[in-house]
């Protein structure tokens, strides 16, 4: 029998619990929206109980970081690594290296009680280390689909770094991910004896809420890097169909990456280049001001674990598009708060959105719905207290 542990409620709040967090994922000066899925829920968990060390991490090749000023201060730990994914496979022990004597004195003068490792490698391999030295527990957190990081790295490197994370969940007390999809590729790898649970990212429904205004013309949003698994071309196509029926639609695209040069072009060989607005990188505020102000939110990206990006449509009280066989397929019921698309399939894409545009009233019960599902499971309160729980077992 898989050894597995899904997540129920949480139980009452006893003594403060002191959680070390390792994470190479975090809010900077520069982005702050890298990472918000980790700042974003600690003043919850304090509020379950639960008191936060947090240590970010960056290779020395990387420039220096700093935590942006609207979330809580950490430290910063730089650990050798060789740039392009091929010094992943040690980049744990030489991170561990560098944390181990610095977290024995922590750990003499405030016991640490838990490790939460983010992302198996390098701070699920650390954790692992700092358990066999300092006799601490972890837990490791599984964010996306690249569950033994062999798709970042190739060949012999990449099945180095999986047998590195094979080892990691296998000693974790619990292997946390973000979504059932993402538990499959852990289990599928990683064998039943890794004990795991899923736990949903939250959304603050205070700065993700809905508004009433209504914009003066048809705004589709999307949010996200410009990869090509993110679907944005698709996206251009089905503008390029819906554009003769609805003139003054508009899509604007939040986000940077590689694929932007390439999508311009497209855009202007679609002869749709007016209503394309590529914006650029945006912070949170000014996300969410984004979506509150657009008609529906989508986003076909094919290679999805989670997608934090649709739960905060949701919040805004919009409609998501987003593909099926994805984490956010156990989210979205198809055609009742959102909607789901085959990835690559640009006439449904057209035609889901079109019939959108046409009906506003639909538009709006489905944006409804998706309001309360969000209230009703995916807060960050309810992300904290599912934490927390888990927190408390596995210290125990």
């Amino acid at each position: 029998m898989t050894n597995t542990l899904d997540v129920v409620f949480p139980s009452p709040v006893s003594r403060e619990l002191h959680v070390l967090t390792l994470t190479p994922f975090y809010p900077t000066n520069h982005d702050d929206a890298v990472g918000c899925f980790i700042a974003e829920p600690l003043a919850a968990l304090a509020e379950s109980g639960i008191r936060n060390t947090v240590i970010a991490v960056e290779p020395v090749y990387r420039m220096r970081s700093r935590a942006h000023v609207s979330v809580p201060a950490v430290e910063w730990a730089r650990y050798l690594s060789l740039p392009g994914g091929y010094g992943l496979p040690l980049a744990g022990a030489f991170l561990y290296a560098r944390l181990v004597n610095r977290l024995r004195e922590l750990h003499r003068r405030i016991k640490i009680d838990l490790i939460h490792a983010h992302a198996p490698l390098p701070c699920g391999h650390t954790a692992m280390l700092l358990q066999a030295e300092l006799a601490i527990p972890y837990v490791v957190t599984v964010h996306g689909l690249d569950v033994f990081s062999t798709v970042q790295v190739r060949g012999k490197a990449g099945e180095w770094c999986r047998r590195v994370s094979q080892n990691v969940f296998r000693n974790a007390g619990r292997v946390i991910c973000v979504s059932e999809r993402v538990r499959e590729k852990v289990l599928e790898g990683g064998g039943p004896s890794c004990c795991t649970a899923v736990v949903y990212n939250g959304v603050d429904p205070k700065l993700f809420q809905p508004v009433l205004r209504e914009p003066a013309s048809p705004v589709i949003l999307s949010i996200g890097n410009l990869i090509p698994t993110k679907g944005h071309e698709l996206l251009l196509r089905a503008v390029g169909l819906l554009v003769p029926e609805f003139p003054s639609v508009s899509w604007e695209i939040i986000g940077e990456g590689p694929e932007r040069g390439r999508l311009y072009s497209l855009a202007k060989e679609l002869r749709i280049s007016g209503h394309v607005k590529f914006l650029g990188r945006r912070s949170r505020r000014q996300v969410a001001d984004a979506l509150s102000r657009c008609t529906l939110f989508a986003l076909p990206s094919r290679y999805e674990g989670l997608g934090c990006v649709y739960l905060e449509a949701m919040s805004s009280g919009k409609p998501a598009v987003a593909c099926r066989g994805q984490g956010i397929a156990e989210v979205i019921r198809d055609g009742w708060n959102g909607f789901l698309v085959d990835p690559g399939n640009e006439e449904e894409l057209a035609g889901i959105i079109g019939g959108l545009l046409h009906d506003s009233a639909r538009c709006g019960q489905i944006g409804k719905a998706a309001r309360s599902t969000i209230l009703q499971g995916f807060t960050l309160t309810q992300q904290a207290e599912s934490l927390s729980r888990i927190y408390r077992g596995c210290a125990g």
